[in-house]
């Protein structure tokens, strides 16, 4: 009986060999070269019809031609190549001489010029040529006497490193108003500034970042701008010199020194309050148990639930809401009668349809919400000839909205804000290693091109393009390349300089295991890291990385909890809804809004509107740097923090810069 147990156990064995050596995703596929010619303009060509499993190095391989002799004569091939796929390949004889090449590995590791990756099911040369940034070429010369094409899985290819990138990058055109001048022994800013015909005076404002000149150093020489090529400027007694398009362009007034006193308060106000707080759902008290099974069968049982239960949706705006009744508590003991109107306006269009017909908004002075973008646009359609201000109190994937609504506020500061910040912050690290990393492998977020652009726009105009050492990312999941993941990050990076690390993602996943890489990389390579303001507010990331990187963020908010009205607003909080709002809740926010927009309406009525940047009131976790793209379109505040986690785990509050 034992042995026919055995006998089965070797059948089995055998039999599972067999499988694992025949199958597709151990060996690839021996490519057959077709019989089938035709002759195009006097030139004979193969027709070859791709198989499964075939690739374009293992093809080309077979007819003895290069890749891009393929991807010359087949312009779609430079994309990848499909199963059923007609190629046409030209006609070149093998050498009846030529030596059959043998599978073998690479006779020495040398790190430090190659990474060495582990084949894995489906991998191309091609594949493998995208993913490194590097051409099939190159790797194919790393791997002397070595047949990629019959290569099995988990067999290591070595791939050449690459410092920077290779391939040319798209972006926009260098600013033609200047040109470049490299520093050469001898010279000094005023031997350069006399061969233009400058003064030192004019070559320092365009070089502020340079007090004295080094060998190797690039210094922007203006162009004399075409008269017709200047911008107009409009200035206004008593107010800030802004650019803007000629016609009508946004103006700021001058900006209290100080903080506007609010006190003293006279009228009354109506506030609409426009949140998905999900009273329908709410209002359930009761939940269906089906945990126990009875004879067989499952038991349904109807159970109260707990009296501190809430719909998980709505608990950050009903810690709004709460915020917003403090600021309209304090609000009103300064004298101001405030009539709040609440609705519950969820993602759905026909509700908010449904109220703006009632004709309840109609006398409002102020509309907060509605919170979805679609809603949002129904809602300042209907504000707008009202002269309603609205405010849209969350952030929003983008800030097309503002876009003819002049009574429109943004109050958080958008993707593309937190882009022009970070863009010009990169710009300081000019003659750093730039490693862009993003997810958005189809190429089709406008996002991640136009925040790339800007990044390039600002270190073009430190240097010429030529010496910039920019190297784009692909970020893919641990879980698709194992432990090759974090060589391949290696890859972008130089031992040689600094690396800066610009992570252009709002994808938790993307954030947490990239920081996670960059960690472990970081004992090998200078780093410094920039991201998004969504970067603060990951869950379940371990602050270490934060700190032991050393990683200088943008936030929409910052929080000083020794401030006495930071105090005083947690302790009305607790007395008043028995609990503490956590740091990133939306009770910080939900107050400051209330109380930024009742008592600016309050105290200067429509010049507020008009002019918000008019009142500064002492607020909570924020300060509003409301601004117009244009006359007619709406505002969109500003302002960002500048927060560092140091090595030492300390969280610190940096001077503000202009923005």
């Amino acid at each position: 009986m034992m042995m026919d147990f055995r006998n089965g156990i070797k059948v089995y064995l055998a039999a599972l060999l067999f499988i694992m050596v025949n199958s597709p995703a151990w060996t690839q596929v021996v490519v057959e070269r077709s019989k089938d010619k035709v002759i195009i303009s006097g030139t004979p060509y193969y027709v070859h019809v791709v198989k499964k499993g075939e690739t374009a190095y293992s093809i080309a391989r077979a007819y003895n031609v290069t890749v891009e002799e393929i991807n010359k004569e087949n312009p779609p091939a430079v994309y990848g190549i499909k199963e059923g796929q007609a190629l046409r390949i030209p006609v070149r004889e093998m050498s009846l001489n030529e030596p059959a090449k043998t599978v073998t590995a690479p006779v020495k590791r040398d790190e430090a010029r190659y990474i060495y990756h582990k084949l894995q099911p489906g991998e191309t040369i091609y594949y493998l040529s995208k993913l490194y940034g590097v051409s099939e070429n190159e790797i194919v010369a790393s791997n002397p006497r070595v047949d990629i094409s019959r290569l099995p899985v988990n067999a290591e290819i070595a791939v050449p490193r690459r410092e920077f990138m290779s391939e040319r990058q798209e972006f926009a055109v260098q600013d033609s108003d200047y040109i470049f001048h490299k520093v050469v022994r001898g010279e000094s800013l005023a031997s350069i500034a006399e061969k233009y015909g400058l003064s030192v005076r004019d070559l320092r404002k365009e070089n502020r970042n340079i007090r004295f000149p080094q060998v190797g150093d690039y210094l922007r020489i203006p162009v004399p701008k075409k008269p017709e090529a200047m911008e107009a400027v409009v200035r206004i007694p008593g107010a800030d010199t802004t650019k803007a398009v000629a016609g009508q362009p946004p103006v700021l007034l001058d900006r209290p020194s100080g903080y506007t006193p609010v006190r003293n308060l006279k009228g009354s106000i109506d506030v609409a309050l426009l949140l998905p707080l999900y009273l329908r759902e709410n209002a359930v008290r009761t939940d269906i148990d089906s945990s126990k099974i009875s004879k067989g069968r499952r038991v349904y049982k109807i159970v109260p639930r707990s009296g501190e239960w809430i719909y998980s949706s709505s608990i950050g705006f009903l810690e709004m809401y709460e915020g917003i009744l403090l600021a309209a508590d304090t609000i009103r003991a300064l004298g101001l009668d405030i009539n709040l109107h609440v609705f519950d306006i969820r993602s759905d269009t026909i509700e908010l349809t449904r109220l703006i017909n009632s004709g309840r908004l109609s006398g409002m002075d102020l509309i907060i919400g509605p919170v979805y973008s679609h809603n949002l646009g129904i809602m300042t359609a209907y504000a707008k000839p009202l002269g309603i201000p609205v405010v849209s109190p969350v952030p929003l994937f983008n800030n097309s909205a503002l876009v003819d609504n002049p009574n429109l506020f943004m109050a958080n500061a958008s993707l593309d804000v937190a882009q022009n910040v970070l863009a010009r912050k990169v710009g300081e690290y000019f003659d750093n290693n730039i490693v862009f990393i993003h997810s958005d492998s189809s190429g089709v977020d406008s996002d991640v091109k136009n925040f790339k652009d800007k990044i390039f726009a600002e270190l073009s105009n430190r240097l010429p393009w030529e010496e910039i050492k920019f190297k784009e990312f692909l970020f893919y999941s641990r879980s698709a390349f194992d432990n090759d993941s974090i060589n391949r990050l290696s890859h972008a990076l130089s031992r040689d300089i600094d690396n800066t690390i610009i992570l252009a993602s709002e994808e938790a996943p993307v954030i947490s295991e990239t920081l996670q890489e960059i960690h472990s990389l970081s004992k090998r390579y200078p780093v410094k890291v920039f991201g998004y303001p969504a970067m603060r507010m990951i869950e379940n990331l371990e602050p270490k990385y934060f700190f032991e990187l050393d990683i200088l963020m943008y936030s929409p908010y910052w929080i000083d909890y020794s401030k006495r009205d930071v105090r005083q607003f947690n302790a009305d909080f607790r007395n008043k809804f028995m609990t503490e709002p956590q740091e990133l809740s939306y009770a910080w926010l939900g107050y400051d809004i209330a109380y930024f927009f009742i008592s600016g309406l309050a105290i200067h009525g429509n010049d507020f509107i008009a002019h918000p940047e008019i009142h500064n009131p002492d607020l909570l976790h924020t300060q509003f740097d409301f601004r117009r793209k244009g006359m007619n379109d709406g505002l969109e505040n500003q302002k960002l923090y500048s927060i560092k986690y140091t090595k030492g785990y300390e969280v610190v509050l940096l001077p503000d810069v202009a923005q």
